[in-house]
């Protein structure tokens, strides 16, 4: 009987897990209990994603807006600092800044507007369009910001960004200028020293700041990139990644995830002789319609995962079969048509017509967004997540 379903993914509750947990441990028998009680068998190709906070968690890889602070005084020392690029974000940002405006004497403030580099908007574009303001040339002050667009809050957080970064530096004692610009070299007028705080575009920034006259230049993945009085830390990305763990703290990034990836795989191996794929992921790589954020705020979808994962999908369009290699069939000569020209498919397919309208991303990052969208980040308790069938075609 030809197999009705294709892919199968479950999210997996374990349990909560903390600093010194076995994570490998713990997510091995979490999938084999998971089989068990829900009657599934593990197969060769299932793939287990591994949620990047319950790592972090287990590793203990947190630190202290003071250690923050203690990092930001000693690249920074008394300059007033250029904090540039932020994206809008309670829980992804406010701690940092509390931290860099602990460590700081001054602070400028640079956004980019309309929206951070995710997506969370300041003010809409078409406002911008009424008021003959170009974004990528013209700077505003906070005074001319507000007199242009008032005070806005975010969409779904209620929240005005510019309002309450100001206050979260003020907070600390430290004197605070906002300005918007969406030109790095636009901080250079108020200051040499600068910390670019952007996420997947800081390659650049760094390069443009110090081609152009920037004496100090730092990235958030500068900071906490080593342990500072025993903190926790990222070597390739700092901060970036982190969020919110208390109200004075911050989760960070997990660190060398590779190892537990290729132990749980080597273990479930063991103990059922199949071989699965695993991989960490952090946010998924998607973007949401309404409120326009694209989700990746975390500086890679995935930090670890097994060779299996390696590469891009290499698939035909089914439809576009049907509508043009094979529009004369139907039923069951169709179905078997297009079942063997899947069989013989070329090992690469790039450029190919039958391969348009497939999705041309890295299997990491497809994994880690459904992965994200099926585990969630609020209460559902499944930062496990066992997908079944992914690598399965109509010929299986």
């Amino acid at each position: 009987m030809t197999r009705a379903v294709g892919t199968i993914v479950r999210g997996l509750r374990g349990p909560i897990i903390n600093q010194g947990d076995h994570i490998e441990q713990i997510v091995v028998d979490t999938v084999l209990n998971s089989a068990k009680s829900e009657g599934f068998s593990i197969e060769d190709r299932d793939i287990v994603t591994i949620t990047e906070s319950i790592v972090a968690r287990a590793q203990g890889n947190y630190a202290s807006i003071d250690d923050i602070a203690t990092d930001i005084q000693e690249k920074f020392g008394d300059d007033t600092v250029g904090v540039i690029f932020p994206i809008l974000s309670r829980n992804r940002f406010a701690n940092c800044l509390r931290g860099i405006a602990k460590g700081a004497k001054r602070i400028v403030l640079m956004l980019s507007y309309p929206s951070d580099e995710v997506g969370n908007h300041l003010v809409d574009i078409d406002e911008l369009d009424a008021k003959g303001i170009n974004p990528w040339t013209d700077v505003l002050t906070e005074a001319q910001f507000r007199e242009h667009f008032g005070y806005k809050e975010h969409t779904f957080t209620g929240v005005d960004y510019i309002e309450y970064y100001k206050s979260l530096i003020e907070a600390e004692g430290v004197t605070c200028e906002v300005i918007f610009s969406n030109h790095p070299k636009t901080i250079l007028d108020y200051t040499k020293s600068v910390l670019t705080c952007d996420i997947h575009s800081r390659f650049r920034t760094k390069r443009i700041l110090t081609n152009n006259g920037a004496e100090k230049v730092y990235g958030l993945d500068d900071i906490l990139s080593e342990s500072i009085n025993g903190s926790g830390f990222n070597e390739a990305y700092g901060l970036l990644g982190s969020n919110k763990a208390t109200e004075d703290s911050v989760k960070l990034f997990p660190n060398n995830c590779q190892p537990v990836v290729d132990g749980i795989q080597a273990k479930i191996k063991e103990l059922t002789g199949k071989t699965v794929e695993v991989m960490v992921y952090g946010d998924g790589a998607f973007k949401d319609p309404v409120g326009k954020i694209w989700e990746l705020a975390d500086p890679v979808v995935s930090p670890a995962y097994t060779q299996g994962l390696n590469g891009t999908p290499n698939e035909v369009k089914l439809k576009y079969l049907a509508d043009n290699n094979f529009s004369h069939l139907r039923g069951e000569e169709l179905k078997q048509a297009i079942s063997e020209y899947i069989q013989n498919k070329n090992e690469d397919l790039v450029g190919a017509m039958e391969a348009q309208g497939t999705t041309p991303r890295r299997l990491t990052d497809l994994i880690g967004s459904l992965s994200d969208l099926t585990s969630g980040s609020g209460d559902k308790g499944t930062p496990m997540v066992y997908i079944q069938g992914y690598f399965d075609n109509y010929t299986k």
